[in-house]
């Protein structure tokens, strides 16, 4: 039989290695920079979502005036709006309204009857996000930077707004 080895054609099994070396080093650093951006878009969808409910609470207010402030989110959303109403006024969509988006889960309650002040809630569900953030009637969007649960409206209104 006849030698083959100068003759044959590929890839030795080193070359092999440090290609797929080298694609697990770029791979280490790319994908926490990847993880971060997530963290970073859902961070600025849920601070979108908070500037949504501030809009859509005093339109409610507008239209709902012996209820006031929304009680919850899901008087806020709605699928039967032929007539909407109180109870489903249609104003934000009903991924929204779920309580679910993008990694944060949000809660929304009126305070008083009628409602002259709210508290609304985004609060990171684990890993989706560092900071959760709240908004109240003065449509000011605060921070708590440790992402924990912010507990109530006075609680929000001591917090850092967001800048």
């Amino acid at each position: 039989m006849k030698n083959r080895k100068r003759n044959q054609k590929g890839f030795s099994l080193i070359e092999l290695l440090i290609v797929v070396a080298i694609i697990l080093i770029v791979a280490a650093i790319a994908i926490p920079n990847l993880l971060q951006a997530r963290v970073a878009a859902n961070e600025a969808s849920a601070v979108a979502s908070l500037r949504t409910i501030n809009t859509v609470m005093i339109t409610y207010n507008d239209n709902y005036p012996t209820v006031g402030f929304a009680p919850t989110l899901a008087a806020l959303g709605g699928t039967n709006c032929a007539p909407a109403d109180q109870n489903s006024a249609c104003l934000i969509d009903t991924l929204l309204a779920s309580g679910t988006k993008q990694g944060y889960n949000f809660a929304v309650s009126g305070i008083g009857t009628p409602s002259e002040q709210y508290f609304a809630v985004a609060t990171p569900i684990q890993g989706s996000g560092n900071r959760s953030f709240c908004a109240t009637e003065d449509a000011t969007i605060h921070l708590d930077p440790s992402g924990s649960a912010i507990a109530d409206h006075d609680s929000c209104l001591a917090l850092t707004p967001l800048q």
